[in-house]
């Protein structure tokens, strides 16, 4: 219970939700499941690509976490790094003193935005921990020359964000040649800052998930490739394989291990296969844990072989920090894909770039529309209607849910009329608009289609007829996508 009374502390914090009975806190379990299952499902959408949970294994596996290390995610998300460095240590705990240190002062994060925050927190609370130390801002808001001794770590373990940019400001906070908008090579510069130095009594060591083009960058990207290899013991790079991160995007990713025990003399790479007659990995078909059996079991025992290889300090001097190797046991290149593949690629690319030029029309419209005609508030066109029924234990209700972004509505899993939390449903009709109360500033809004008519929401989606005298459903429909509509609600 002491942890459903945290959790719902939480939300009031961030969301000004209040719960007041037991019997709603009990619900939280539930609640965080879907909240992060529309997160997956929109993050394609929203810029958030979130870390397969066998990669995550992997990283903390290897890194061999010790209680009384202290850990730290500057771009947590979720908390999943966070939550298997707690699980991993919890099996250290032998004594009461081992837990209060494991609940108060080993494990630490930082996130940028309120959703994914809340989440986290949420996430560490049902997994057993009390005190969860995330901090809700961006991790790249302080100066690098104010961070010190007191503020480092003894682990990093992180997935930064891929292909975002920072403002001027955030900028600043870096030496005037390392500067740059690109938000991974930000956190890796505060990543090596963050680590405990060689020499203090313990070697901070990281973990950190990079796309492809960190590897082979150029300009700032060498002078902090340089930076790293000669302060730092860039010891593995392993080469993760396409669609590790399907169905979000097909940037191929990297995971660097390096930690501050002097500079770099060889890099070990080890690149992961797919599995036997895969191509790729997809949403339905992802990556599994048991996929990395064979880097497990290579990992203190380290020799050469069809997967691995090593690459001298002096040779990746020679070619301007170009971390970008491929394995010299493989002749595997681009030419040698086979058509099929080259096509899906191609496919791939093509249904990007539709998006990109979906959305700026959207965009483009919505504002000309906008901008001739005049606003008026949504009662003057839509009514509220409410079609109540008492769930029947024994009776199968279809449920419904609502997409962000207006991706529209969606029929859930069903649920039996004794297993609702609800003393009362409401039937949906066709062209009924539903929204959802508390992600309606995130474009959760729709039109009821024919196909689910007939199915039952709870009093969070509130219903809604258009008077056709002043409308056509239609037009809310179209309206339910534009970025405008979703910033006046």
């Amino acid at each position: 219970m002491q942890n459903g009374y945290l959790l719902r502390d939480v939300i009031n914090k961030i969301d000004g939700i209040h719960f007041t009975s037991s019997e709603e806190i009990h619900t939280l379990g539930f609640l965080y499941e879907n909240l992060l299952k529309e997160m997956r499902d929109s993050a394609g959408d929203s810029g958030e690509f979130y870390t397969p949970r066998p990669v995550i294994k992997f990283m903390v596996t290897v890194t061999d976490l010790k209680l009384g290390e202290t850990i730290l995610d500057p771009a947590c998300g979720t908390g999943g790094f966070l939550v298997e460095s707690y699980l991993h240590l919890q099996e250290q705990c032998r004594t009461v003193e081992d837990r209060e240190m494991l609940q108060k002062e080993t494990i630490f994060g930082g996130e940028a935005k309120t959703l994914p925050y809340m989440l986290a927190e949420m996430n560490l609370l049902l997994h057993g921990m009390e005190y969860p130390n995330i901090r809700l801002g961006n991790s790249l808001d302080t100066p690098l020359r104010d961070i010190g001794d007191k503020d480092r770590v003894d682990i990093i373990l992180t997935n930064p964000p891929f292909g975002g940019e920072e403002e001027t400001g955030i900028k600043g906070n870096f030496p005037a040649d390392m500067q740059t908008a690109e938000t991974s090579l930000l956190f890796l510069q505060l990543i090596m800052r963050k680590l405990k130095r060689h020499g203090t009594g313990t070697n901070g060591r990281a973990d950190v998930i990079v796309p492809d083009g960190i590897l082979f960058g150029d300009g700032v990207a060498v002078r902090i490739k340089e930076q790293l290899l000669k302060e730092f013991n860039l010891h593995t790079i392993v080469r993760l394989p396409n669609g590790v991160f399907a169905p979000y995007t097909n940037i191929r990713t990297n995971l660097l291990f390096f930690e501050c025990s002097g500079p770099t003399k060889e890099v070990w790479y080890y690149e992961q296969p797919l599995p036997e007659g895969r191509n790729n990995y997809t949403k339905t078909q992802p990556m599994q844990f048991v996929e990395f059996e064979s880097c497990l079991n290579w990992w203190d025992n380290r020799e050469e072989n069809e997967c691995s290889w090593k690459v001298s300090i002096e040779d990746l001097f020679a070619d301007k920090c170009n971390l970008d190797r491929k394995s010299p046991h493989s002749m595997k290149g681009i030419e040698h894909l086979t058509p099929i593949s080259i096509i899906e690629d191609i496919v791939n690319n093509e249904q990007v770039i539709l998006g990109f030029i979906s959305d700026l029309k959207r965009k483009m419209v919505s504002q000309m529309y906008y901008s001739h005609w005049p606003l008026a508030p949504l009662e003057d066109v839509l009514e509220r209607v409410e079609r109540p029924e008492e769930p029947i234990p024994g009776t199968i209700y279809r449920q419904i849910g609502v997409k962000w972004w207006g991706l529209g509505a969606y029929e859930r899993e069903s649920i039996d009329g004794g297993n609702t939390k609800y003393k009362v449903l409401f039937q949906t009709t066709e062209n009924d608009v539903i929204i959802n109360k508390i992600w309606t500033r995130n474009g959760s809004i729709a039109v009821i289609q024919p196909e689910l008519s007939g199915c039952y929401v709870s009093s969070e989606f509130p219903l809604f007829r258009v008077k056709e005298d002043k409308m056509l459903p239609r037009w809310i429909h179209w309206l339910s996508k534009t970025p405008a509509f979703w910033e006046k609600m």
